[in-house]
C-alpha cells in the first residue's frame, strides 16, 4: 500500500504542474492515468487512501497561494477539505474499476466530483477543475462545443483510456483502449480545425480602468480612498486624452471590483468621485461597488453608472467566498469566541449572494458582468449569456493575491470563459491582471500588475449561445445521473457475486496484492 500512495501523491503532483504557473497541460492525462493505476485492484474500503494521497499532493500544491495571501491556517483547512474530495473519489474508482467500460464510468465520476465540490460545503472550490489548464492548447477550441464539463469529462477520460491499456494483457482489449483512446483525442482536438464562431453584429470601445493600490500593495482597505481616487483621476486623465483625440471615446468605461470599498451612496466623497469621473468621461462607468444591505449585510455590485441619470442597473456577485466575504456558521464561531480572531475579526458584515441572470444594458450593448470568483462558476456567464449578452465583463480585485501565483490562474479562467462563450472578454482589476481577450483566447491587450494602466480596445459584439454554453447544463445533470448509476450497478453486481459464492472480483489477483500488502507493511 505504501508504493501505491506514494505513485498516487507523485501523480497529484503532477496533475498540479498542469496548471498556473508552471502550466504544463500535457501531463494531465498520464497524471490521471497514474491515478486510476495506483486504485487497481483495491476494495473500496481501502482504494480511498491513494485516493486522498493524491488528492493531497495536488490540492496543497495547487493553492499553495493561499498560505502568504489569506494564511497558513486558512490553505491548510481548504486545501486539506478538498483533498477529502480524492479520497472519496478513490473510494468510488474502487467500485466503478471493477464494471466493463470502467474509463467511462470513472470519467462521469470524476466530472461529477469537480461538480460537487464546485458548489459544497458552502460555497464551494471550483479552482483545480481539469478544463481550467487547456487554455493554451489544441483542447481549447473544444470548450465552445462541449463547455468546461464536457472537457474536464474527456481529458479525465482519455486519462483512464491510458490506464487501461497500459493494465489490460488481452491484446484485442489493448486494442480497444488504445482505440478509445485516439478517438476521444480526436474528439478533443478536432475543433481546433474548425472553431466555433458566433456572427459578429458590430464593435464597441471599451476602456478598461486598472487604477492601482497604494503599499502595501496587498491590501485594498489599508487605503481604499486612495484605490478610489485613483480610478477616478485615471478616468478624468482618459477624458482629457479622449479631448485631445489621442484616444477614441470609449462607449462604456469598466472599473474593477473594490474601486470604491465604502458605500457610494453614503458616502459623500465616494459619490463624487464618480460622478466627476462620469462626468468628465461622458459614457457610463461600470462601477465596481460595496453596498451597504443593513448592519449585517453587505453587496458586492457592479453598478451602471451614467453621466446624466447616474446609477441605474446593477449586478451582485453570485459566489461570495466563504470565510473571505462571509462567515458561515457564524453563531457557532461567536459561541466558540472565535470571531474577532484572525481573519474571520475582518468581516463584519456577511456578504449576501445575487441571483439575477440578465446581462446588463450598457450604452445599448448587453454586458454578461462577473465578480472576482464568479468567474470560476459556470452558472454566472451562461445563464447571461441564455439571456442575451453579447460581450463579457469581469470585475475583479486580486491586490491581496498580487504577490502569488493565484492571478495567472484567475486569468488563465478568465480567458477560458472567452472561448467557452466564444465572445470578446474585458476584464478589469484593481492592480492586475486586467486585459481585454479575444474569442479564441488570444490576449489583444493587458497591463502590468502593480500598475496603473487604462487599456482603450475595440472589441466584437457577439449575441448568441455556443454549443458548449447550452450543453453545460444538461452535462452537469447527466454526469452525476451516470456516476450514480455505475455506483449503483456495481452495488448490484456485488450483491449477486456474494450470492453466488464470488464475492472477490476476478480482477484481483490475490497472491499479488497480498504480497504487496505484506512488503509495505
Amino acid at each position: 500500500m505504501l508504493k501505491r500512495v506514494g505513485a498516487a501523491a507523485v501523480s497529484g503532483l503532477a496533475l498540479s504542474l498542469a496548471f498556473e504557473p508552471v502550466a504544463v497541460p500535457y501531463l494531465l492525462p498520464p497524471a490521471l492515468a497514474g491515478f486510476a493505476l495506483t486504485i487497481r485492484g483495491l476494495p473500496v474500503r481501502r482504494a480511498w487512501l491513494p485516493g486522498l494521497a493524491f488528492g493531497v499532493a495536488f490540492y496543497f500544491v495547487h493553492i499553495h497561494w493561499m498560505s502568504p495571501s489569506v494564511g497558513m491556517p486558512a490553505w491548510l483547512a481548504l486545501a486539506g477539505l478538498e483533498a477529502v474530495f480524492y479520497g472519496l473519489l478513490g473510494a468510488a474508482a474502487g467500485a466503478l474499476r471493477r464494471l466493463p467500460g470502467w474509463p467511462v464510468w470513472l470519467a462521469a465520476a470524476w466530472a461529477a466530483v469537480e461538480l460537487w465540490r464546485a458548489e459544497w460545503p458552502f460555497s464551494g472550490m471550483p479552482w483545480g477543475r481539469l478544463s481550467f489548464a487547456v487554455v493554451d492548447t489544441p483542447v481549447a477550441d473544444a470548450l465552445a462545443y462541449v463547455g468546461t464539463t464536457g472537457v474536464s469529462f474527456l481529458l479525465a477520460l482519455s486519462g483512464f483510456l491510458i490506464a487501461a491499456a497500459v493494465e489490460e494483457r488481452e491484446r484485442r482489449r489493448r486494442l480497444v483502449a488504445v482505440g478509445a483512446f485516439v478517438a476521444t483525442c480526436v474528439v478533443l482536438v478536432a475543433p481546433t480545425f474548425t472553431p466555433y464562431e458566433l456572427d459578429q453584429r458590430g464593435t464597441a470601445t471599451v476602456a478598461v480602468v486598472q487604477g492601482n493600490v497604494p503599499p502595501p500593495e496587498n491590501d485594498i482597505l489599508y487605503d481604499h480612498r486612495q484605490v478610489t481616487a485613483n480610478h477616478v483621476q485615471a478616468t478624468v486623465d482618459l477624458a482629457a486624452r479622449v479631448a485631445a483625440g489621442s484616444e477614441p471615446r470609449p462607449d462604456f468605461v469598466l472599473w474593477p471590483e473594490n474601486s470604491t470599498a465604502v458605500d457610494p451612496f453614503a458616502d459623500l466623497s465616494t459619490n463624487q468621485g464618480i460622478r466627476r469621473a462620469s462626468a468628465a468621461i461622458g459614457v457610463p462607468i461600470l462601477v465596481g461597488a460595496m453596498v451597504d444591505a443593513g448592519e449585517r449585510h453587505v453587496l458586492n455590485q457592479g453598478i451602471v453608472w451614467d453621466p446624466e441619470t447616474g446609477a441605474g442597473q446593477r449586478y451582485t456577485k453570485h459566489h461570495p467566498v466563504a470565510y473571505g466575504e462571509y462567515v458561515p456558521l457564524r453563531g457557532l464561531i461567536r459561541a466558540l469566541g472565535l470571531e474577532d480572531s484572525g481573519q474571520l475579526g475582518r468581516i463584519r458584515r456577511d456578504m449576501l449572494t445575487g441571483t439575477a441572470t440578465e446581462p446588463l444594458s450598457i450604452a445599448g450593448i448587453e454586458v454578461a458582468d462577473g465578480i472576482c470568483f464568479d468567474v470560476a462558476y459556470d452558472d454566472v456567464f451562461h445563464d447571461q449569456i441564455g439571456n442575451g449578452a453579447e460581450l463579457l465583463a469581469i470585475q475583479t480585485s486580486n491586490a491581496r493575491f498580487i504577490f502569488t501565483d493565484q492571478i495567472e490562474q484567475q486569468f488563465a479562467m478568465t480567458r477560458l470563459r472567452a472561448i467557452e462563450a466564444g465572445k470578446y472578454l474585458v476584464v478589469a482589476s484593481t492592480n492586475g491582471i486586467s486585459g481585454v481577450v479575444a474569442p479564441d483566447g488570444e490576449v489583444l491587450d493587458t497591463a502590468d500588475p502593480r500598475t496603473q494602466a487604462v487599456l482603450v480596445d475595440e472589441v466584437g459584439l457577439r449575441p448568441g449561445v455556443t454549443p458548449g454554453v447550452r450543453l453545460g447544463g444538461w452535462l452537469a445533470v447527466a454526469l452525476p445521473l451516470v456516476a450514480g448509476l455505475g455506483l449503483l450497478l456495481r452495488v448490484v453486481t456485488y450483491r449477486r457475486e456474494r450470492r453466488s459464492g464470488a464475492a472477490r472480483d476476478p480482477e484481483v489477483a490475490a497472491p499479488a496484492v497480498e504480497t504487496e500488502e505484506k512488503a509495505s507493511t
